[in-house]
């Protein structure tokens, strides 16, 4: 038996997506310094343009879906830049040592102190609990199956929110860019329209693509990700949950996870 590691054995790490900040703060950094370095810094804040993108962005969005779906997708956010600690290779290893402990002690013997060890997974959680009350291997197979669509189809219903709001940050864009052009064009005799009107013009089409490019599109590609990196997770968790379920041999609990683990993460938990 090979050195395993558990990921409830001690609380997992609070942990900041260094990348996701780093590269939005340095994409701004850079639109920031081109700004600056063309000195005129001032004519690229302009309150009417900003409201037109970003409010009305919002609220075109929130039309497309809920205030449910918004207030989701900001929460899920959050979880996507701070997060705890989670390996697919040690949750592989801690699903072989539940295997080869309740193989041989039985899976009653979770119960109380072994299982809250697993309160803050909570997926694994319900799975053991299914298998402790002793529930069938299909019961628990739906029940699981269902809780892991329903997961997934929660986070990437957050990203075809954030999918959405790139599509319409810059269609407001151009929205602002009409309004500015009218107003201008409506006012020819007057030179102090001209000079705000342009600038509703130009700026709106500026932020509309900001944060369609910089903010909404890389995020959503980011949450993708998380979403795929946690179904990979819960999709190890099942396979070992109903692996208890059965009582199947640990070796062969050890070639499904295999099957399902990236190259780079096999496990070799026994000799």
């Amino acid at each position: 038996m090979s050195e395993t590691a558990d990921i409830t054995a001690a609380p997992r790490r609070i942990l900041v997506d260094g990348a996701t900040l780093l590269g939005l703060g340095c994409a701004f950094a850079l639109i920031s310094a081109a700004v600056i370095m063309g000195g005129a810094a001032d004519f690229f804040f302009n309150l009417p343009a900003a409201l037109i993108v970003i409010a009305g962005t919002l609220a075109v969005t929130t039309v497309c879906f809920s205030f449910g779906d918004i207030a989701r997708t900001a929460q899920i956010l959050t979880t996507t830049v701070i997060y705890r600690e989670r390996d697919a290779r040690d949750t592989a290893y801690t699903m072989l040592e539940l295997a080869d402990f309740c193989r041989m002690n039985g899976a009653l013997k979770l119960q109380g102190g072994p299982l809250l060890r697993f309160i803050k997974e909570p997926f694994l959680h319900k799975g053991l609990g299914l298998v402790i009350d002793g529930l069938g291997e299909k019961e628990i197979t739906e029940i699981l199956s269902q809780d892991l669509t329903s997961t997934t189809q929660l986070h990437l219903r957050a990203a075809s929110v954030l999918r959405k709001a790139a599509e319409i940050a810059p269609a407001m864009g151009l929205i602002g860019t009409l309004i500015g052009l009218v107003q201008m064009l409506g006012r020819l005799q007057d030179p102090d329209i001209i000079g705000p009107a342009m600038a509703v013009a130009l700026l709106t089409t500026f932020y509309g693509a900001i944060l369609a490019t910089m903010v909404f599109n890389p995020l959503a590609s980011k949450l993708e990700r998380n979403t795929a990196d946690e179904h990979l997770i819960n999709q190890l968790f099942l396979t070992g949950v109903i692996a208890i379920a059965r009582k199947d041999n640990p070796r062969r609990l050890e070639l499904q996870l295999n099957s399902a683990l990236p190259p780079e993460s096999k496990v070799k938990y026994f000799d």
